[in-house]
């Protein structure tokens, strides 16, 4: 296998999230688009294709779902809500260059003048120097941002001389309403109805083993690179992530290597909500799964936006969503990394706690360690290998909290 490449390839991507309204049923035409396309989504795809070509990427394949369309591209994904846009672009990829565009669009294209929220967010690149307009460096990246934003704030977590992980976000005015469900109690991650919180899960993985790297190298090039990723995807359990009958997958395999891709989840249909009394009328969400497997600069991340309980009853049924805990070992188990940091960015009220409940980002942070710390999920074959947790940090934003951890594989 010849894993390397004559240059450097950055694998993390840059992360950006545009909100025009607090929900799809605030956008102007909710409730009078003749075939269910509303907000954004009625946009043509040719206008997003061409505010890619400013961002330096090409759309590779689409997936329709039911509340969103998850757009595949040569470096990355973009995926598409009525009320929401989320833009992940890895490479040197010109991401926050496609911002003025994108709020053209959504202005001209779909009556949203206006952005309710945005969220901007990365790994420390591993070749900064390679990078170039704003994301040359975090100060260009803020000031781009400020520049465009009059309300926003920019952190840095993690540790500066080593894994950390950067984030930009903006605040709702005062007079708009709070756009978010209140986030649930971690017993069940559901509350009052129906109600579920705005939640984003990171897993960013690098020094991939050598098994889990080869797998991404086929053999000869692919005639059909999307069939080919499909199979791939089964054969290495990524297919069983989420179950089967609730999940609508995209992929790709890039020649000489490489891997992508998207999948919409129907969450809301996942048979532990009916009996637990919590059933949504609907509940569409995401993952993505981009790897860059040559040695050296071995990277894989894996995104997610459904809500998960941080754990569940043992041996719960294939059947139901995944809680955190599975969720994490599932995807450690095929990736094999050596360090990893994960993150966990869920919607909040302020006076969630007051009923002594643990909060949803200290059960994350159980999860996480319980996941990828414990013996017991070694011998049980979840994970390869023990890793140790070398930070621990939560955060507490206008109307989200995070919970950020690194761990690395013990040797």
């Amino acid at each position: 296998m010849d894993d390397t490449a004559s240059a450097p390839f950055e694998g993390p991507e840059k992360l950006l999230e545009i909100w025009f309204a607090p929900s799809p049923a605030a956008v102007p035409d909710a409730q009078s688009s003749p075939d269910g396309k509303t907000g954004l989504r009625k946009i043509d795809r040719q206008v997003w294709e061409d505010m890619l070509d400013i961002v330096k990427c090409k759309v590779l394949s689409v997936v329709q779902g039911a509340e969103m369309d998850a757009y595949l591209l040569s470096e990355s994904s973009l995926f598409v809500s009525p009320h929401r846009l989320i833009l992940k672009t890895c490479g040197t990829t010109l991401n926050l260059l496609g911002l003025p565009r994108i709020l053209e669009i959504a202005s001209v294209h779909a009556n949203m003048p206006t952005v309710y929220r945005c969220f901007y967010s990365r790994k420390s690149f591993m070749f900064p120097d390679r990078q170039v307009g704003p994301h040359r460096d975090w100060k260009y990246e803020v000031e781009f941002l400020d520049n465009i934003f009059a309300n926003g704030a920019a952190y840095t977590v993690g540790k500066v001389n080593g894994d950390h992980w950067l984030l930009y976000l903006t605040s709702p005015t005062e007079d708009e309403a709070s756009p978010l469900a209140r986030a649930p109690s971690a017993a069940g991650m559901a509350c009052d109805g129906a109600n579920f919180p705005d939640c984003t899960i990171e897993i960013l993985m690098s020094d991939l083993s050598p098994t889990a790297r080869q797998a991404f190298f086929p053999s000869s090039p692919a005639e059909d690179p999307s069939a080919h990723a499909l199979s791939l995807s089964q054969s290495l359990g990524i297919a069983g992530i989420f179950p089967s009958q609730l999940t609508a997958l995209d992929a790709y395999s890039f020649s000489p290597c490489g891997y992508s891709s998207n999948a919409l989840i129907d969450w809301g249909q996942d048979p532990s909500l009916a009996a637990s009394g919590h059933q949504p009328e609907s509940g569409e969400g995401y993952y993505t799964i981009h790897v860059t497997p040559e040695e050296g600069w071995s990277y894989a991340s894996f995104e997610c936006n459904v809500p998960l309980p941080p754990f569940r009853a043992k041996h719960a049924s294939s059947d139901l969503i995944p809680d955190l805990q599975t969720l994490v070992q599932r995807v450690v188990r095929i990736f094999q990394p050596g360090r990893l940091s994960l993150t966990l960015f869920v919607s909040s009220e302020d006076d969630e706690m007051d009923n002594g409940d643990e909060s949803p980002v200290d059960a994350a942070q159980k999860a996480f360690r319980a996941a990828l710390a414990d013996a017991k999920g070694q011998m049980n074959g979840h994970v390869p290998s023990i890793y140790k947790r070398t930070d621990k940090i939560n955060y507490e934003f206008g109307g989200y909290d995070l919970a950020f951890a690194s761990f690395e594989k013990v040797k």
